[in-house]
């Protein structure tokens, strides 16, 4: 599975704490073998059409559209920063 990363994901990525960033790098691996492992909590992001969301622990969340044979990356965080604007 291929991913693409927007530049806020890349600029939320940036200003993440180092464990953060682990606790994300873990949950991505998983999502790329298993899109819906039942850890990561995958769903629709409530009131859109084609956004997701996916925990990378209780509190850190990312958020991505699929988009033909590629993911999207779009936002990470902490949950109430990212399912703002997702």
């Amino acid at each position: 599975m291929k991913f693409e990363r927007t530049e806020r994901f890349k600029r939320q990525y940036k200003k993440l704490t180092q464990p953060h960033r682990a606790l994300l790098y873990r949950a991505l691996k998983l999502f790329a073998t298993d899109p819906y492992h039942p850890s990561l909590h995958t769903k629709r992001v409530q009131g859109t059409k084609d956004i997701w969301e996916a925990r990378a622990s209780a509190a850190l969340r990312f958020t991505f559209h699929w988009q033909e044979d590629r993911i999207i990356l779009r936002t990470c965080g902490l949950h109430d920063t990212v399912l703002h604007k997702p």
